[in-house]
């Protein structure tokens, strides 16, 4: 299997469509809106995801045979400059996030159970065992945009990976060394089980295609590393 020549042609496609998604949302620009259109945030969102999941990928593909020592916990350097958007820190995450099982957290958060305190009877303190009715809030304006902080902040993370690949290869092969130390890490590997994020049975883009094949690298490399 010729490696380098797998990585040059998906590291070239991913990058040529990050750059696309760049130039979709207008962000060559510093000082970008963080709300955009809904229609143009869920487009985004389909291409972003499989493209981090390919991108990820790429980075075990990379880190294939690379043996790290986890560096030692120390204080950050006073005077360190951290690359952010919008405030917070853009850090490439290395490994899918699992399948969440069991009830959904939108559905339980949403949800508030309160005490239902009953008092019968005419008395002078009867209002004060009342339960307060809650002020009701203006409703919101309904203007089709959506918050697109995070968004941005995930394109961003994606973009940086991609600009130097081996450093990210790297922070793999020291995450896996921490994992391998701990006693009972909940997963090792940074592919979960089945089919990766924003995986599509019938491609639809560019990035649908591109992924399929780096998990079907990836799957190999890691076979290659465990045999």
């Amino acid at each position: 299997m010729d490696w380098a020549r797998a990585i040059e042609i998906n590291h070239a496609a991913l990058t040529r469509i990050v750059a696309a998604l760049i130039a979709m949302l207008g962000l060559a620009a510093e000082g970008a809106a963080a709300r955009l259109p809904q229609p143009l945030y869920r487009r985004a969102l389909s291409v972003l995801r499989p493209a981090e999941s390919a991108v990820r990928r790429l980075i075990v593909i990379i880190a294939k045979g690379i043996v790290m020592k986890p560096h030692a916990v120390r204080p950050m350097p006073k005077g360190l400059a951290l690359a952010r958007v919008g405030g917070a820190r853009a850090s490439f995450q290395l490994f899918d996030s699992r399948k969440r099982f069991g009830p959904s957290r939108r559905w339980s958060a949403g949800r508030k159970i309160a005490p239902r305190v009953f008092v019968f009877g005419a008395s002078p303190l009867v209002p004060l065992f009342q339960p307060r009715q809650p002020d009701r809030a203006e409703p919101e304006i309904d203007d089709g945009m959506v918050g697109a902080a995070r968004l941005l902040r995930r394109l961003a993370a994606v973009r940086t990976a991609l600009d130097n690949l081996p450093r990210q290869a790297k922070r793999l092969a020291r995450w896996q060394a921490r994992r391998e130390r701990m006693a009972s890490p909940r997963f090792k590997s940074p592919l979960r089980p089945g089919l990766p994020p924003g995986y599509c049975r019938q491609p639809k883009h560019e990035v649908d295609a591109v992924l399929r094949e780096c998990h079907a690298l990836a799957r190999d490399a890691l076979n290659e590393d465990t045999s």
